[in-house]
């Protein structure tokens, strides 16, 4: 490090971090020999597993992460949510984060935060230094802030995501070009940044790592067909996370850190088939697709991932479950799902915990009133439109998990014992000396 001088006045100690969406710590950890850069942060600072959230996907993880609090703070609970007091449903983006990001943390002590690619922030904000949207944003004209930006990373063939459709092709190769692609014009354009040295906290997210392990994580944990592939993607992004740390200077520290875990997928399990078929949830006609579809009677229905939700009289628009019997019904529930087992003679859920277990906070009107962790092996899907079977395979062989998480951090003092997604953005505020109310947040700085 400190091949760069700073292009700013001083302001204190800085951080740059790298997310790698989806890496589970143990991947890492088992291949020191292939993975000698973060092999090298481990031995110099610190590393560890860490959990993720309740319910560990990325669309809640990424807001949660970036703020420190949970969903019933963040508003985001999954992918799709649901408006309150009504079967409507929207994609959660950057503007129904409710809570403060860091970053926006960091330019309220007038100092600098270049924002690129993080999950769930379009459109970009016009607050901060330098902001380029990731997943979910249109096109990268849209989601790029300032001209600046925009026409660098239009110069560069930058690239929000990779074409996960070919992922769902029999042959990986295109695919796995295609990754690589996207990796690399990510690495170039977080390098250019990280050259020009005029930020005080650098936050960009690797989104490539998660669309890899979705198509080829069993490959690599039962020696498929393109396990090689998959470690060999992996240590081009160890030597792009290298190449980025040779070139922060000394008064920055590297943290690298994924919002949830993976493992091998075994079965996709259709919830809302489930229920049709235990008598839970029923619709008007066979034309449905979507939750407003539900017929009146319906006790309960699910969002992804996991997440269950009572009819509720009151709260839902055509509630059929009395305010009375919420308690009985729910426990009901959660017996069934407790006891749902899938082909193979193995439970589905690893635990079942209720909402207000999970979540806390001002935005926790269209909290889930339980959500399952599911046991490896087991994606939970939801959908309106139904499906011919409860358990199925789909084109994926990877799924995210809740335990395995990884931090990294080139920092001695850092303890990462017992730690989950919550303590980064506090401890991204300690390593760069800028007080903060602890009672803010769900995490703990971990310095």
């Amino acid at each position: 490090m400190g091949l760069f001088d700073r292009l700013r006045g001083d302001g204190g100690p800085r951080v740059a971090f790298f997310g790698i969406d989806g890496v589970p710590y143990s991947l890492l950890a088992d291949h020191e020999e292939e993975f000698e850069n973060l092999a090298a942060i481990a031995d110099e600072g610190s590393a560890g597993a860490i959990d993720s959230i309740v319910p560990p996907e990325s669309s809640a993880c990424w807001p949660s992460l970036t703020t420190g609090v949970n969903p019933g703070e963040t508003g985001v609970y999954g992918f799709q949510d649901r408006e309150v007091g009504s079967y409507d449903t929207y994609v959660p983006m950057g503007r129904d984060v409710q809570a403060t990001r860091v970053w926006d943390r960091i330019e309220a002590e007038d100092r600098r935060a270049t924002v690129m690619n993080v999950p769930v922030t379009f459109p970009p904000q016009r607050d901060v230094q330098r902001m380029v949207s990731g997943f979910l944003s249109p096109s990268v004209e849209k989601a790029a802030y300032p001209d600046e930006l925009r026409d660098y990373l239009e110069g560069i063939d930058y690239r929000i995501d990779v074409n996960a459709k070919l992922g769902h092709d029999a042959d990986k190769s295109e695919f796995i070009e295609d990754a690589h692609e996207t990796l690399e014009r990510r690495f170039e354009a977080f390098k250019h940044y990280i050259q020009e040295d005029d930020w005080d906290l650098f936050f960009g997210v690797f989104m490539t790592t998660d669309r890899v392990n979705h198509f080829l994580f069993k490959d690599y944990e039962q020696d498929g067909e393109y396990r090689e592939e998959f470690i060999e993607f992996y240590r081009t992004v160890d030597d792009y996370l290298g190449e980025l740390r040779e070139l922060l200077a000394d008064d920055v520290t590297m943290m690298v850190a994924s919002d949830h875990g993976f493992t091998s997928l075994e079965y996709e399990v259709h919830l809302n088939e489930w229920l049709a078929r235990e008598g839970w949830l029923s619709y008007d006609d066979e034309d449905h697709e979507e939750l407003g579809d539900i017929a009146d009677e319906t006790t309960a229905y699910s969002l992804i991932p996991g997440r269950f939700y009572l009819n509720l009289e009151g709260r839902e628009p055509r509630g059929s479950v009395p305010e009375s019997e919420y308690e009985e019904v729910r426990a009901e529930l959660r017996a069934e799902l407790e006891r749902l087992e899938g082909p193979d003679g193995n439970p589905v859920a690893d635990r079942v915990v209720t909402g207000e277990d999970a979540f806390r906070g001002d935005h926790d009107d269209i909290a889930p009133d339980l959500v399952v962790i599911p046991n490896h092996g087991f994606d939970l899907k939801a959908g309106f439109k139904g499906d011919s079977e409860v358990f199925g395979v789909g084109p994926r062989n990877g799924m995210h998990s809740f335990d395995n998480a990884t931090l990294y951090v080139d920092n001695p003092d850092v303890r990462i014992e017992d730690a989950d997604l919550f303590d980064i953005a506090p401890t991204i505020l300690s390593l760069m000396d800028i007080e903060y109310d602890r009672t803010e947040f769900d995490g703990r700085s971990l310095v």
